[in-house]
């Protein structure tokens, strides 16, 4: 695992353009998540049924399955990596924070692109204040910052957990599942995932909305699930694991994890 994040951070330090683009693909790859769960869930949300949260989370995984079988760099997961390779002695602090900072970075520009492209389809035109997409987002825009900020830790450490387990499987079916079920119990439950909501208010903020949805609103939300986030994906799995697993380690290599060659092409990205 130490491996991965040694070749993110020559990636980075060398090879910037293409490490940003690929960030760049995570962004609208969580955003196409987004959008499909959003297409799902309006209707039931209009007709007032009660499984709006259960469909929309049976929608949200192919967010990560893209990022990880498609291949890019997802601000989030790198909170686990880094955590881990940093504590063993494989990367600094400095390398850690220069590749959240250009991982945050591109996510945001790729969310930012699927919004664009979006707006383009009319797939939300003329969407009143009552659709789902805008009453959850000024909800989003409008709930304690300590409430997002422990929705933000919970969120990022099933997120990790998704991407840890599937370390310790070489079935592509069984990745496939454990992404599938982590990803539904974070959406479902109503935890918050800072990479989605660049999208999801995004899309509130380029559309006609209520004076509940700002560009204050978006910050307000982004930077407490942000923080959430980190300790969620860096404490509750790196960290937990990297003490666990710290007495076979071998120059920052944890032995028993195999790391299955679909994640190294999907997390190295050559």
């Amino acid at each position: 695992m130490t491996d991965i994040a040694r070749q993110k951070t020559n990636q980075v330090n060398k090879q910037l353009p293409s490490y940003l683009l690929l960030s760049i693909l995570a962004g609208a790859y969580v955003g196409i998540g987004v959008v499909l769960a959003l297409s799902v869930g309006a209707p039931l949300a209009e007709a007032s049924l009660p499984i709006v949260s259960l469909v929309m989370g049976l929608s949200f995984a192919i967010a990560l399955l893209l990022v990880m079988f498609a291949g890019a760099e997802l601000f989030t997961g790198n909170h686990m990596f880094y955590t881990i390779s940093t504590l063993s002695g494989a990367t600094t602090w400095k390398d850690t924070l220069k590749n959240w900072l250009w991982c945050f970075v591109g996510n945001g520009l790729g969310a930012f692109v699927l919004c664009l492209l979006i707006v383009g389809t009319g797939l939300f035109k003329g969407v009143g204040d009552t659709h789902l997409l805008l009453t959850t987002a000024a909800k989003k825009m409008n709930l304690p910052m300590s409430e997002l900020f422990f929705r933000g830790i919970l969120c990022n450490w099933l997120v990790c957990l998704a991407i840890w387990t599937a370390l310790r499987t070489k079935s592509d079916a069984a990745k496939i599942m454990l992404v599938f079920w982590m990803l539904f119990a974070f959406v479902a439950s109503g935890y918050e995932h800072s990479v989605a909501n660049m999208t999801f208010l995004g899309l509130a903020l380029l559309h006609p909305h209520p004076e509940t949805i700002s560009l204050a609103g978006l910050l307000h939300n982004l930077i407490p699930v942000t923080l959430g986030n980190i300790v969620g994906g860096a404490l509750f799995v790196g960290s937990v694991y990297w003490f666990i697993n710290k007495k076979q380690m071998e120059k920052g290599r944890i032995q028993e994890v195999k790391i299955p060659k679909i994640v190294k092409e999907e997390t190295l990205s050559k």
